[in-house]
Parts: C-alpha cells; structure tokens; sequence
C-alpha cells in the first residue's frame, strides 16, 4: 500500500503519533510519504521530554520512509528560523508534488 502522511502540525504529541503510524506501516513494508506543510515543517524543533518527535523522525529516516517539506513554507520562516530547510535534512516540495502524492496514494491520512 502506498500511505501518504501530510504533517500541518507543530504540536509534539500529534507530530509524534503521525511518525508513530508511519514507522509502523514501514514495518508492514508499505511505502510511506511524509509531507510537512504549514507548521509541520517545524517538526525538528519540537522539543518534548514526553514525546520523543526527533527519535520517531529518525527511525522513519533508518526503515526507508520518505519525507517532503513544504519548500513554500520554510522560506516563510526564514527570519525566525533561517537553518530551517537544512535542519529538516529532505527534499523540500511543492502544492504539485503534494497533489500528485496525494492522487498516487492509497490512502492519505493527515495529522
């Protein structure tokens, strides 16, 4: 099955079960996309002792998942946030890549 992930969230508990389900389709050998829109292209800088967002990222990384940013919505945090599309560490996307990810996938699910 092809999952596609749309991540538009900043809030760690939620960024965290959106990783949590897509390193769990990885292990059923789905293919999975995460795409990060709005503030969920944030998600590097969720700092959580209770909700460990970065370890989630990383295990989606080490299983073969992959991740799209929103290259719109890094530029608009550019002054607050200038390393943004280098910390994120993927390709960065568009409205195009999102609608066609959108059409090739199975099912999409959005947190």
């Amino acid at each position: 099955m092809k999952l596609a992930v749309i991540i538009y969230s900043n809030d760690s508990e939620t960024v965290w079960n959106a990783f949590r389900l897509a390193n769990s389709a990885l292990a059923y050998e789905d293919e999975v996309t995460v795409f990060l829109l709005g503030k969920g292209v944030e998600c590097n800088e969720i700092n959580s002792v209770k909700y460990d967002v970065k370890e989630q990222i990383d295990l989606f990384e080490e299983y073969g998942g992959n991740m799209l940013g929103c290259g719109i919505c890094c530029e608009s945090r550019t002054e607050t946030m200038p390393f943004l599309k280098e910390d994120l560490k993927c390709e960065m996307g568009s409205m195009q890549n999102l609608y066609a990810l959108i059409k090739e996938a199975d099912k999409v699910v959005t947190f």
